[in-house]
């Protein structure tokens, strides 16, 4: 019998990887080197699971109590006897519905309440039923602005609904506006839908004369509808309501109703018990609404005098304070007054008291806060040198201004030419000089501009007047946009020098925040002093009777640097593309002001591709040189038309203050295949000399088809030039070549944004009146012809 063979493994078996013992410790080796430490996760770890049941369930119940507390003294810093009052801010989603009869109603119910109205039109309401204080402000229903400065306080919106299916126009930009820049606790109540069912159940217009009617007709119309088919009308309006509500505000879609004494107690008893809403840029700044403001002139300035209940954070008397629409100023007094609107009875109707102000601070200047915004550079920083004789002399010539030839008559002298006008038309200015024909052309520019941008990205024809090495001179080519070096602190423009910029920005706004404040407390009822304040600013205040709101600025705050700030498109008025550098109203938390920024795809990566527009339907980042603002903090962009309305065309939020962001410009030169080969290609287009082509010759080429190449030579001195590609080209293929520059915002920071036109227009006897005009024939009877009429009124 034969011998089985052994086996041999193949010279392809599969050898494995031997374990690697070499530097391995056991357990026992490392407790021996540790010498009894042990790791902080491990410890961690370790006394969490030595925990016994007793003592998991008591650190549970301790964390319960600890936020049951803080929510209990964030409800009671407001509405009681040492805090300030509930502000609530009275909005009516329609000019026909009248606020001031829901202030009569809400302060009328409780005849235990003592009511008193303060010097601005504040109505003040302390009712020892519930223990709470509660402020009712009516900011001008047609001021856009002033609503939303008197949201950026409030601790309670109340939004008056009309019976309607659908909210007008301009009640729709006030919502989109509250609901952008930053939504307070917020209540809905419903108009009386008595008359206005009446008039829906009838169907006859409310300016119809019923007297042509016939007897029947008219004596229907008098009686109304039947009490069922009325309730049933009344019944569906209320539901539209409703669900116009849901669709806005969900999960806070409750209505009521002001038809008894019983609903308004209901209201205030859900204002005092309605959980507010945090909001970072009013929670973490001292701010005040003005209850009296005063001036003291002293020569082109003076000193304005702000009475007020602090709110948010203490305020101290060496910081700064910001008024919307007017700028940083600093402060020189804060004086304590007596409560004038306290808890206790004090009888019905009582007025404020005058009683003596007493110091709580005067500033300090050396620790008051500068108003400096800007770093002070050296002019004489760098390599520079003194012009010389010669320089100043030829810089004199070119300023000289040339002198201006006159076509005239022959024979006319000097004196006659000089009385000849230069207009040739006699007979002066016709319809077309009102025409503004450049403004409609440069419109058009700027769609067809737009529509080329998105049909072409960056895409621009080459000059053929000027070199492109010359054109293009600032431009730079890259081998790849995400992973090619691009230093950020190279070649900055001068501007750069005189903006901040934090070493940690984040870590910077951390400290500050928990920095301790001293000053007035929040609750007091101060007087500030804020100094040289221009009187044309509080002339224009009291011109447009809109409220006065302070807020008190973090350090750092007034300086300037670069904000970027994310917009999303809002389809409210973002209509028609935004080019970059266009004037733009900013709303920045409690700032407001108008800027020209440049636009850059919100994307990821240490470059940015500049976007030449900001299309509709898109989001993009803005940049700017601005005020430091620390986020989170709300904005909304307005564009501003010809005839100074103010559409919404974008909402969003502070990104962060970092002048280092890199906006990268981008143009694309093309060209087109001449003669193809199987790897080379001659291309002309793209250039039209031979010194243009040696000179991008180092820059690499793409195709719309995925190709890549590069220039081999020039041929010819026209333009032509011989490529090379990693493929054979097609023949309806688009040769690009890319080119970068860093792009950099200008300087047009302007604090002072105009207001814009009403919101409304009344109807009134025979005039058009504004909104903030009150009913007083008494007071004011030569103004009786602009009293607003709140037709149809539902309350």
């Amino acid at each position: 019998m034969a011998m089985a063979s052994k086996h041999r493994a193949s010279a392809l078996k599969q050898q494995n990887k031997k374990h690697k013992v070499l530097g391995h410790r056991t357990k026992g080796q490392l407790s021996k080197v540790n010498k009894g430490r042990v790791a902080i996760s491990a410890q961690s770890r370790r006394a969490k699971k030595e925990m016994s049941r007793e003592q998991r369930k008591n650190q549970m119940k301790q964390i319960r109590s600890q936020k049951r507390d803080e929510a209990m003294s964030q409800k009671r810093s407001v509405g009681t006897a040492n805090n300030p009052p509930f502000l609530v801010t009275i909005v009516p989603l329609s000019p026909d519905i009248n606020p001031r009869k829901v202030v009569s109603a809400l302060t009328s119910c409780d005849p235990e309440a003592t009511t008193t109205t303060s010097a601005q039109g504040i109505v003040h309401l302390s009712s020892m039923r519930y223990k709470q204080r509660f402020s009712f402000i009516i900011p001008p229903v047609n001021d856009l602005y002033a609503i939303l400065d008197s949201v950026k306080v409030s601790n309670t919106l109340m939004l008056l609904w009309p019976p309607r299916d659908e909210v007008e126009d301009a009640a729709e930009l006030v919502l989109s506006s509250i609901m952008a820049q930053a939504l307070p606790a917020t209540i809905h109540i419903a108009a009386s839908m008595d008359d206005m069912a009446h008039k829906a159940t009838s169907g006859v217009p409310e300016e119809m004369d019923t007297g042509s009617l016939d007897e029947e007709l008219s004596s229907r119309l008098v009686l109304g509808p039947s009490p069922a088919k009325k309730s049933n009308r009344k019944m569906q309006m209320r539901q539209r309501v409703v669900k116009e509500i849901e669709s806005r505000f969900p999960g806070n879609a409750k209505l009521f109703t002001l038809e008894s004494d019983q609903d308004a107690m209901l209201i205030l008893r859900h204002i005092g018990s309605q959980k507010q809403r945090s909001i970072f840029f009013k929670d973490n700044r001292p701010h005040m609404m003005a209850e009296k403001v005063e001036f003291e002139e002293k020569g082109p300035t003076g000193t304005l005098k702000v009475y007020g209940y602090v709110r948010g954070q203490p305020l101290s008397v060496n910081g700064l304070v910001h008024v919307p629409g007017w700028g940083d100023f600093q402060m020189s007094h804060t004086y304590l007054l007596e409560d004038p609107h306290p808890l206790e009875r004090r009888g019905k109707n009582a007025t404020m008291t005058n009683d003596e102000p007493q110091l709580i601070e005067e500033a300090d200047p050396e620790h008051q806060e500068t108003l400096v915004s800007t770093n002070e550079v050296d002019p004489m920083e760098g390599e520079q040198t003194w012009p010389t004789q010669e320089e100043l002399e030829e810089a004199e010539e070119n300023v000289k201004p040339k002198p201006r030839t006159k076509r005239v008559p022959k024979g006319t002298s000097e004196y006659q030419a000089a009385w000849i006008l230069d207009s040739e038309d006699p007979e002066g200015a016709n319809y077309d000089d009102k025409y503004d024909y450049k403004e409609d052309m440069d419109a058009l520019e700027k769609l067809r501009a737009a529509r080329d941008d998105a049909e072409f990205p960056d895409e621009i024809d080459t000059p053929k007047d000027i070199p492109s090495r010359i054109r293009f001179q600032k431009y730079r080519g890259l081998q790849s946009f995400r992973t090619s070096a691009w230093t950020p602190m190279k070649n900055l423009p001068l501007i750069i020098r005189e903006i901040f910029q934090f070493k940690n920005f984040f870590h910077s706004k951390k400290r500050i925040l928990k920095e301790e404040r001293e000053g007035a407390m929040p609750g007091w009822y101060i007087i500030v002093h804020i100094q040289d304040v221009p009187r044309h600013l509080y002339d224009s205040q009291v011109t447009s009777q809109a409220p006065l709101v302070i807020f008190g600025l973090l350090p750092h705050e007034q300086k300037m640097s670069v904000m970027n700030i994310v917009i999303k498109s809002h389809s409210l008025g973002h209509y028609r593309p935004i080019k970059s550098k266009e004037r733009l109203i900013f709303h920045v938390g409690f700032r407001r002001f108008a800027n020209s920024p440049i636009f850059s795809e919100h994307s990821t990566g240490n470059k940015h591709k500049f976007a030449r527009f900001f299309h509709p339907g898109t989001t993009v980042v803005a940049s700017m040189f601005a005020p430091i603002t620390f986020p989170p903090v709300s904005v909304l962009m307005f564009r501003e038309r010809p005839d100074g309305a103010q559409d919404l065309v974008g909402t969003g939020s502070l990104y962060d203050m970092n002048p280092k962001r890199i906006v990268v410009k981008r143009v694309v030169l093309s060209g087109f295949p001449f003669k193809i080969n199987r790897k080379s290609a001659v291309i002309r287009h793209m250039f039209f000399n031979r010194e243009d082509i040696l000179w991008f010759k180092p820059v690499e080429l793409r195709t719309k088809w995925g190709r890549r190449g590069h220039i081999k030579e020039a041929l010819g001195t026209h333009g032509h030039m011989k490529c090379y590609f990693d493929g054979q080209l097609k023949a309806q293929d688009t040769i690009l070549l890319n080119l970068y520059k860093r792009m950099f915002p200008k300087w047009t920071f302007d604090p002072h944004a105009a207001r814009p036109p009403p919101l409304y227009t009344f109807r009134t006897s025979g005039k058009e009146a504004d909104s903030s005009d009150e009913e007083n024939e008494e007071n004011q009877p030569a103004k009786k012809a602009r009293v607003v009429q709140f037709h149809n009124s539902g309350l």
